[in-house]
This record gives structure tokens, sequence and C-alpha cells, in this order.
């Protein structure tokens, strides 16, 4: 047993494994390059743990037994080469906090689509009367909630970056949404190593358990080739029937488990889209492992409230509709906010490029788009991209001035739409930082 527990970054994952840490009766330091929010500190605090801030004291570091770091750390961080360099194990909150409970682990990963899919499934967990957490990516911090609540279920948004911290954790249901490039520039721009960081969600899993994967995804496919897993295999999809999984054609959703069928009308679902057919299908199906009724199933479905910053309806301003995508990081979660979209798109992109490749846009962009807002620091890969495509280009370089031209640039019918498929560190602290500030210009259109 470790008994010196050092933390990477005072977040909301770090606060909240230093705290479990503590109560588990480690020595436990926590380091921070950067400045740690009042919030946490004060957390920090009331737990009586030493912390840093703006600075790694080395000494204080590479004397742990076992480093719980924080997902936005790159490996590549001097420091994190150093305790590697030591042979010091570093690891996840997610690994961490699982050492810990003995609740049910429904666990959602995927390129697009995961948080949706996991507050959808958390939505009927807890309308079901299930005593249920969640965490991960959304929520609180996991590590805090098994230090402080007994839940007997969790549903779990998980990054890749999380995922490759993790070893020994296990996934009782496992959903894989789909996978796309994203994030190469943290994987050595190897597709490979991001779909194997990817299918980290299924690791540990026992025959008994389950996982539910999108059998139109073909990156996805090409690896269950590859792997032929063995636990129960939950396929979805809207291109063919399922025997045992869900699928959806243009009129209904099925989900079809263990001698019951629930059948619903696609119309009846409350997030509209082919892809939000699919994060529909893939709670559903978790929810029907724990055999949930079906009744609260559908309700759920029905009744479930979209998030903010994802495809958010804004405002309608004289005829022109505001949509808030800012959740949209990568491209192709920009391909869906595109292709969702039934009226000409004012767009309004850009941001910290993640290697993205925008040829899979050309179309959409083509058919719908009638202008481009860029808003970075450097918007010379859009050019490059949709210059000749799309007529006109416009640059901006804060959130003012690209509402305002997006404005003037669109006609009584027509959406602008912000759908960044870019990271948002250049300009703002992050997409839900984006998202408000978006919001506030149109609210004073």
């Amino acid at each position: 047993m470790s008994n010196r527990i050092v933390i990477l970054g005072g977040g909301e994952s770090g606060a909240g494994a230093a705290i479990l840490a503590k109560t588990r009766g480690f020595d436990v330091f926590l380091s921070d390059f950067g400045k740690i929010a009042d919030k946490y500190k004060a957390l920090l605090q009331k737990y009586d743990i030493t912390f840093e801030e703006e600075m790694h004291t080395e000494e204080l570091i590479l004397n742990a037994d076992e480093v719980i770091k924080s997902p936005g750390i790159p490996d590549k961080v001097a420091i994190v080469k150093k305790i590697r360099e030591k042979n010091i194990p570093v690891i996840s909150e997610i690994e961490f906090a699982g050492r810990y409970t003995n609740a049910k682990m429904i666990c959602i990963t995927g390129a697009n689509g995961k948080t949706t899919t996991t507050l959808l499934t958390y939505h009927i967990f807890k309308k079901a009367g299930l005593n249920v957490g969640l965490a991960g990516n959304v929520g609180q911090s996991f590590a805090l909630q098994v230090a402080e609540n007994n839940f007997d279920y969790y549903v779990i948004e998980l990054s890749s970056f999380q995922l490759d911290g993790m070893y020994k954790f296990k996934a009782d249901v496992a959903i894989l949404t789909n996978i796309t490039p994203d994030h190469l520039d943290r994987y050595e721009y190897q597709f490979q190593n991001y779909i194997d960081s990817k299918f980290r969600v299924i690791q540990n899993q026992l025959d008994s358990d389950h996982f539910i994967y999108c059998i139109d995804d073909e990156v996805t496919m090409i690896e269950m080739e590859k792997r032929k897993p063995g636990m129960v295999l939950m396929p979805f999809s809207i291109k063919k029937e399922v025997g045992f999984g869900a699928y959806a054609n243009d009129e209904k959703l099925f989900i079809k488990t263990n001698n019951t069928q629930l059948t619903m009308s696609i119309q009846e679902l409350a997030l509209q889209g082919k892809h939000n057919t699919y994060n529909s299908m893939a709670a559903g199906l978790a929810a029907s492992v724990y055999k949930i009724r079906k009744d609260i199933i559908r309700e759920c479905l029905t009744d479930f409230q979209s998030i903010e910053h994802r495809l958010e309806p804004v405002f309608k301003v004289h005829g022109i509709e505001f949509i808030n995508d800012s959740k949209a990081t990568n491209v192709n979660s920009t391909w869906y906010a595109l292709e969702s979209v039934e009226k000409p798109i004012v767009w309004i992109a850009g941001g910290i490029d993640k290697g993205n490749d925008y040829s899979s846009l050309t179309d959409l962009v083509k058919q719908k788009v009638k202008a481009i807002i860029c808003m970075g620091k450097d918007n010379s890969k859009i050019h490059k991209a949709f210059d000749g495509i799309c007529e006109t280009i416009v640059d901006t370089s804060s959130m003012h001035d690209a509402v305002r031209s997006a404005y003037y640039l669109a006609k009584q019918g027509d959406t602008v739409l912000l759908s960044p498929a870019c990271a948002s560190f250049d300009l703002f602290e992050n997409y839900e930082d984006r998202g408000r500030k978006f919001k506030f210009e149109v609210g004073k259109l």
C-alpha cells in the first residue's frame, strides 16, 4: 500500500482525489503549476490538505509512492517525465476512486455524443429511483463523491485522457459512441493510439459485463474485428436491424433485449437529429441492462432537456436563429451540427486547432453555409480549407466582433451557428466561457 500520494492539478478531479486520499489516511500533497480556483482552495483547506500553486517543487513530488494526474496535463510535461523516470506509478482520479467503491459503473466514452449520452443515462437511472451519482467529465468529481456519498451506481463520462490513466478499473457497462480523429496532438498524431485509448473502456470487463457500441461506426467495427471481445455485446444502428440491441429507421426506434422490446416514434424523442437518435439508443440500452421499466425509459427519452453549449437554441433576432454549439471542439461534432441545421447557415468557427482535417465538412459547407466567421488567433487552416468553397470568410478576434459580423451577414430565415471545431483556450477560459460570451453578445443585439 502506498503511503504518500501526490496529486498534479488542483481542479475538480484533483481536489476530489486529494480529499478521498486524505479521508483514506494517506499523506497527501497537491501541486498545480497554475492558479487554484478559490472554491477548490477552500475544499483543500477544509480537509487540511497541503498544496502549492504556480509551481512544482520537485523534492515534494518525486518522493511520492503514487501520483494522481489530472487529465488535462499532457505526458510530455517535464515534471511528468521526471515522475515516470523514477518509475512512480501515474494514475487517473477515476482509477484511484474506483478502488474505494463497489458501485456498478456505467462508463461512456467516444469522440462525440458522450456528454449527452451520459446525462441522458443518468436522467433515466435517477427517474427509476436508483441511488446514482454522475461523474467524470460532467458533474462532481468521482473521487469526491466516493469520499462523501454512498451511491450504488455511477454514470461516468470518460475522456481518452482519463482512460489513459486507468489500469485495474472495470466498467460493468461500457458505452462507446463513436471514434473520429480528435486530440491527435496528444497521441503523436497517430490515430491508432487514440483508438487504443478509447477501447480501454472495455479493459478488464468480464464475460457477464456489457459493451454498447455503434455498428454504423466504421472505425469501431474494424477494431472489433481485430479484438473480438468476449463480453455481452449490445450494438445499435440506424442503418440496419439488430436482433439484440437497438436500431432505428426514419419513423421508429426499437430497443430489443432479453425477450422484451421497447418501440417508440422518432418524433417523440426529446433530442432530434441522427446523432441524438444514437445517443438515445445507447442510453436506453444501458437502462435495459439494469431492467429499468420500459415506460420509464420511454418517458425519459421524451422529456430530457438538452444540455447547455450543445446545439442550444439561444434567441431569434429579426427572424435569425442563433445556436450555441460551443461544446463542438472537434471537426466531427461540427459535422453533426451543420448536418442538423436545415436553414442557410452563417457559421462561427475557429480557435486552437488540434490537428484538424476539415475535408469531411466540404460538402456540408458547399450545401448549407453562406458565410464563415473565423474567431481565433490563427485562422489560416480554416481559410485554406474553405477559400473558394464559401465565398464569404471574415476574420474576427473577439466574440463581440464575431456575433456582430454574423448578424450583419445573416438574413431573416438564416441560422447563425457557433460550432467552433476547435479548442477555446486562445481567447477563452474553456468552451463554457466561450458559449456564455456568445449568448451574452447575442442578447445585446
